[in-house]
C-alpha cells in the first residue's frame, strides 16, 4: 500500500472515531448534563480509549462545543429545508407542519442546548456562538418570508420579516422550556403550531392574500 493509501485510511478512520465521538458524547451529555460528564465516560460510551479522545479533542469543552456546533447546523438546515417545500408561495400551515417536527421532537437536543446555554451566559466566546446559531434560524425563515409572494400581511406589530423571524424564535424558545419540564411532546408541538400559525398569519387568518 503507498504512503497516500494509508494516509487515506488513517484520515478516513480518524473521522469515523471523531463522528462516533460524538455521537455517545450526545447521549451522555443528555443524560447526565455536560457539568457532570467526564472523559471517560465518553470514551466508555463510543468503546474507544482516552488515546483516541484526545486524537480528536483537546479537552472536553472542545468536544461539547463542536457536538454543539454540529447539531445547530443541522437543525439549521432542516428548517430551511422544511420552509423552501412550497415553491414560490408560501402554505402557512403545511410549512409550520414542517418546522415544528424538525424543531421540537428531540428533547435530548433541547437538554443539550439548555447546558449550552448555561455556558453562554456566563462565556462571551461561547455566547458568540450560540447566537451565531439563533441567527441562522432566524436568517433562514425571514429569507422565506420575504420570498414568499403569496402569503398574508404580517401583523403590523411585527415591523418586519426580520421582526417575525424573530417572534417566531421567542415562541419556540417559550414553548420547549414548557417542554422540557413536563415531556408532554405533543401538547407541545399543538400549542406551537397554534403560536406559530397566529404569528404569521395575523391572528390565523388564511385569507386575503397578497403579492
Amino acid at each position: 500500500m503507498t504512503a497516500e493509501g494509508s494516509a487515506k485510511r488513517v484520515t478516513r478512520r480518524r473521522v469515523r472515531t471523531r463522528a462516533r465521538l460524538l455521537e455517545a458524547a450526545f447521549g451522555v451529555f443528555a443524560a447526565k448534563g455536560f457539568g457532570r460528564v467526564s472523559i471517560e465516560e465518553v470514551c466508555e460510551a463510543a468503546g474507544f480509549s482516552r488515546g483516541a479522545f484526545y486524537s480528536n479533542f483537546a479537552t472536553l469543552d472542545e468536544l461539547f462545543f463542536a457536538l454543539y456546533r454540529e447539531r445547530a447546523d443541522l437543525i439549521a438546515e432542516q428548517v430551511a429545508d422544511a420552509l423552501a417545500g412550497d415553491g414560490p408561495d408560501l402554505d402557512v400551515p403545511a410549512s409550520v407542519d414542517r418546522v415544528t417536527e424538525v424543531l421540537l421532537l428531540d428533547v435530548d437536543w433541547l437538554l443539550v442546548k439548555t447546558d449550552f446555554l448555561v455556558h453562554a451566559a456566563r462565556d462571551p466566546e461561547v455566547a458568540g456562538a450560540l447566537l451565531g446559531h439563533r441567527a441562522r434560524l432566524r436568517h433562514a425563515i425571514a429569507d422565506r418570508l420575504s420570498r414568499a409572494k403569496g402569503h398574508t400581511e404580517l401583523p403590523a406589530v411585527l415591523g418586519d420579516v426580520d421582526g417575525a423571524a424573530h417572534a417566531v424564535v421567542a415562541a419556540y424558545d417559550g414553548v420547549t422550556t414548557q417542554l422540557l419540564l413536563d415531556r408532554d411532546v405533543e401538547t407541545a408541538r399543538a400549542w406551537l403550531k397554534q403560536l406559530l400559525t397566529a404569528l404569521l398569519t395575523d391572528g390565523g387568518s388564511a385569507s386575503g392574500r397578497v403579492g
